[in-house]
């Protein structure tokens, strides 16, 4: 068993990398600077993660002088209630900022959280914003003990009681501005002290001074080196321990090799080194990545507001029921959600049956069942008949978008070829570039010293694989945007280059290339009383479903009279037990799963009575011609429909005749087809309505919901159009196409640049501190190309650019 000895002998920790200071406590043979840092270690060591420490030595969080903070009011139900973003009683879901997430073994432990603490079922990081998402399990654990935890550990949260509280981020980061600031006042004052030299006075008439001279520009260049080019070196010795050479590597090499050889000819009386060079080539570099980061920051975040779906909801007003988007809804509120549709707020429930359907939140697809009063989650899905509920706490966009973007929508797949070529390039990049540098090096080291490091140094700081990696965030970025500004919302920047690689495209029927609304429908069958429309209607009203919600719209007249025992049956129909009576709208086969019979039409049976039939005719979207017939050019176009074949002539003088279309397909047919197309090599996109085809549109490749609601909104899918916009669908697709195109002019524009770049260095015809400023404009040019060029393409195009 180990012991615990206190030492003197001065010492790094073994945790943290911090200097241990006059006192060491030794634990397992290892040294620390507190009893804090030790605990961490022993945790991890006992539950067997001390891989922690083998991504990145003394990557940990100092404990000394900090004392673990007391969590006790995270027990009370209130606290507990503003911290959480979701919970059913069994699993709960919370996010924290933890600001002291640094590196990649911050990020690896705290998504193996579920090892030191059994009841976490997940923990995911997302890095750039220092947050930390973590579903656990309420009989294992707690939120305090979860808390306790990460402050144990040593990412004690900020703990914001308010979600809907904006944290502003900035734009740039503080330290930059004091690096840039130390940076900027050692160059100027190396140059005055160079003056001189540069005036080409002769060192030896008053070698005293210039060695004084040369001692000062060693001290002003030291804390440049050291602090202001810190992350310049961390970011290369991180990539080099890992067996990465990343873009720091030769900048790193850069700034030691001009640091070395500076500090050896003052030191050895040879000459009066480059420190000026290498102050303003670690200026140029900061200034240079400040104006990317301001730059960046700008058109990102405009990316990313603009791109967010505007999710609606029914709100229930005097007058009647109005639409309205994510933004205008108030505490207060009365929702109505049918069944299908997303919650889209903290709510309490006030009458009819929940259930609540939270997979889209934790992944779990068993309802949960919620009575009059209780407290009903944003993300979850009614899959029942129409509740209504209260808004008790509005719930940003924002997370119902990143709950689009979690683990548990992402699709299995290939990278695009814009992507592999982009990490290929990445690659091989830093390897040239380094063996060029070496070449150089010694190609002009026999003739001249002087440009031979000038030379070797500009080779490393000039080349830039930046531009590649930039290029298609920025790019894809600003045409998620565009698209988003037409109506057409896609989940992220991969679904852009996805969407450029599609070859077939497969089409459903009902509400995707019909009207889910003002469709004509005409009835046959025994005359309805008005009690029996009153029934069809309030059976409708519970559904989400085009034909539905067209019923639901013909009988508007009619009262709503109380349902229970709702239930919906996925590509078939719905029944529920309206004021005491069995009602059944749906297909024939639905009513009468014993029949044989095939007949067209909705179909409607009240109290065990067959009653008629509702057909829907002349329900066509406008231009659909035109938009298959321009699709067909470059597609190969196949129709799925849960329907019967009574439309098929019609369908074919639409689609043509080589097209291959499937009738009466279930959801499970549908997948299938879809599966079974991708097994041949097929780059399928789905564009159905979400109803009855969720799983084939996550299946395929792109999968597009078609909506004349943006209410009906479904996570399985990559995108969102509205219908008003389907005469479009060609435009968008093309425009996917081309944006591919400006990537690969960006990929050209770098190559042309390196290649004229290294040109001039090689010769020593660049200076470094030129090569420095050159390096980061380039990244720029590269970004404003790519969205300057797709915007021009959009405006070609007569999309919109802007709301």
């Amino acid at each position: 068993m180990s012991q615990d000895v206190i030492s003197s002998v001065a010492t790094t920790c073994y945790h943290c990398g911090e200097d241990c200071g006059s006192h060491i406590v030794e634990h397992d043979g290892k040294n620390f600077c507190c009893d804090g840092c030790k605990v961490v270690y022993s945790i991890l060591q006992e539950n067997d993660l001390c891989n922690y420490y083998t991504l990145n030595e003394a990557s940990g969080v100092s404990f000394k002088r900090r004392s673990i903070e007391r969590y006790s009011h995270l027990d009370n139900q209130d606290v507990k209630d503003k911290l959480l973003d979701f919970t059913d009683g069994n699993q709960s879901r919370v996010h924290f900022h933890l600001p002291q997430i640094h590196c990649s073994s911050c990020l690896w432990l705290l998504e193996n959280l579920n090892r030191l603490d059994p009841g976490v079922l997940q923990s995911r990081v997302n890095f750039l914003k220092k947050e930390v998402t973590i579903i656990y399990e309420e009989k294992t654990t707690s939120i305090r003990k979860v808390v306790e935890l990460l402050a144990t550990l040593g990412y004690a949260p900020v703990l914001n009681m308010d979600r809907l509280e904006q944290t502003k981020v900035s734009a740039v980061d503080k330290s930059l501005y004091y690096k840039i600031g130390l940076a900027g006042f050692a160059f100027g004052n190396i140059m005055l002290l160079s003056f001189p030299e540069y005036l080409g006075m002769d060192a030896n008439t008053d070698s005293t001074f210039a060695r004084f001279f040369g001692y000062l520009n060693i001290l002003l260049a030291l804390p440049v080196v050291v602090y202001s080019g810190f992350d310049y070196l961390r970011s290369a010795w991180q990539g080099l321990k890992q067996g990465h050479l990343n873009i720091d590597v030769p900048v790193s090499l850069g700034i030691l090799a001009l640091f070395g050889r500076s500090v050896f000819e003052i030191l050895s009386h040879t000459g009066a080194g480059y420190l000026d060079s290498l102050a303003g080539l670690i200026f140029f570099l900061l200034v240079g990545k400040w104006f990317q980061q301001k730059a960046y920051h700008t058109i990102s975040f405009d990316r990313d507001y603009k791109s967010y779906f505007p999710m609606a909801t029914t709100v229930v007003r005097d007058h009647g029921e109005e639409i309205l988007t994510l933004d205008q809804l108030k505490k207060g509120d009365q929702l109505l959600i049918r069944n299908g549709e997303l919650v889209p707020a903290d709510a309490i429930l006030l009458n009819g049956e929940g259930r609540i359907d939270y997979s889209f939140v934790t992944g779990e697809s068993q309802p949960v069942v919620a009575v009059s009063g209780e407290k009903v989650y944003a993300g979850g899905r009614q899959v029942g008949g129409t509740i209504r509920l209260e808004v008790i706490e509005k719930v940003a966009q924002s997370y119902l978008t990143s709950l689009w973007n979690d683990n548990i929508f992402d699709k299995q797949q290939e990278q695009g070829t814009t992507s592999r070529i982009a990490d290929r390039v990445a690659t091989f990049f830093t390897v040239v570039i380094l063996l060029v540098a070496i070449s150089t090096l010694i190609y002009w080291l026999p003739y001249d010293r002087s440009i031979a490091f000038h030379a070797f140094t500009a080779v490393l700081i000039v080349a830039c694989p930046c531009a590649v990696a930039l290029s298609i965030p920025f790019t894809f970025g600003n045409v998620m945007r565009i698209l988003g500004n037409n109506h057409f919302y896609l989940k992220n920047i991969q679904v852009v280059e996805t969407m450029a690689e599609i070859k077939q495209i497969v089409f459903d029927k009902t509400g995707t290339i019909t009207y889910g609304q003002g469709a004509k429908s005409h009835y046959e069958g025994d005359p309805l009383s008005a009690r029996d429309k009153a029934l069809i209607r309030s059976l409708a009203h519970q559904s989400s479903h085009p034909v539905s919600r067209q019923i639901d719209s013909e009988y508007h007249d009619s009262p709503l009279l109380e349902i229970s025992d709702f239930v919906s049956k996925e590509g078939l129909g719905i029944r529920g037990t309206v004021d005491g009576v069995e009602v059944i709208v749906g297909s024939y086969r639905f009513i009468k799963p014993e029949s044989e019979e095939k007949y067209d039409g909705t179909w409607i049976e009240i109290g065990g009575e067959m009653r008629g039939a509702i057909t829907q005719s002349g329900r066509y979207r406008q231009y659909l011609r035109q938009v298959v017939a321009d699709l067909a050019r470059q597609f190969t176009m196949y129709l799925l429909t849960g329907d019967n074949n009574r439309e098929k002539d019609t369908l074919y003088s639409i689609f043509g005749a080589s097209t291959q279309m499937e009738f009466e397909q279930s959801p499970q047919q549908k997948l299938g087809f879809i599966k079974a197309m991708q097994r041949d090599g097929a780059k399928v996109m789905m564009i159905g309505d979400g109803l009855n085809d969720a799983g084939a549109l996550k299946q395929s490749d792109v999968g597009v919901v078609v909506t004349e609601e943006v209410n009906n909104f479904v996570p399985s899918c990559d995108g969102i159009l509205d219908a008003n916009q389907f005469s479009r669908l060609p435009v968008f697709l093309r425009f996917s196409r081309l944006s591919r195109g400006v990537v690969y002019g960006a990929y050209i524009i770098a190559l042309i640049y390196n290649i004229i770049g290294l040109s001039f260095a090689v010769q020593g015809l660049l200076s470094p501190v030129i090569a420095a400023i050159l390096m980061p404009l380039s990244s720029v040019t590269i970004v404003l190309f790519g969205m300057g060029l797709s915007t021009l393409i959009a405006n070609r195009l007569g999309m919109r650019n802007s709301e």
